[in-house]
């Protein structure tokens, strides 16, 4: 996903769609809550103030489903946030878990795409 097809107003809308599907979602549905957040994060990566809080509600959902592991991951993350948009350092498409590198380019899954592009309609 190209995150450049948005404008920042574009993009704050997608991504305000993304995070509204994620507060819709039963508490249950955690797998479909993180596909939510990811798409949110891959649209807000490149704005500091999307990009901290979709890390925070990514350590949100950490903390109540009591995934000790993403919970650190998030906490780390949340440290690099500034730093990566100061040296303007971030890994395009990268989904934001703890289960991938920080640092990691990705190319963002089907699943993905489907939701950024559902979110942008």
């Amino acid at each position: 996903m190209d995150n450049d097809q948005f404008t920042p107003t574009q993009r704050r809308r997608v991504y305000a769609r993304l995070v509204a599907g994620f507060d819709g979602l039963d508490s249950s549905e955690i797998e479909a809550r993180w596909s939510w957040l990811a798409a949110a994060h891959v649209v807000g990566q490149h704005d500091l103030r999307l990009h901290l809080h979709s890390h925070w509600r990514m350590l949100g959902l950490a903390a109540s489903t009591r995934d000790w592991p993403e919970l650190g991951g998030q906490l780390f993350r949340l440290a690099l946030v500034p730093l990566g948009h100061a040296l303007q350092r971030l890994p395009a498409g990268n989904s934001g878990r703890a289960t991938v590198s920080a640092f990691q380019p990705m190319q963002p899954d089907e699943k993905t795409r489907r939701l950024i592009a559902l979110a942008a309609s």
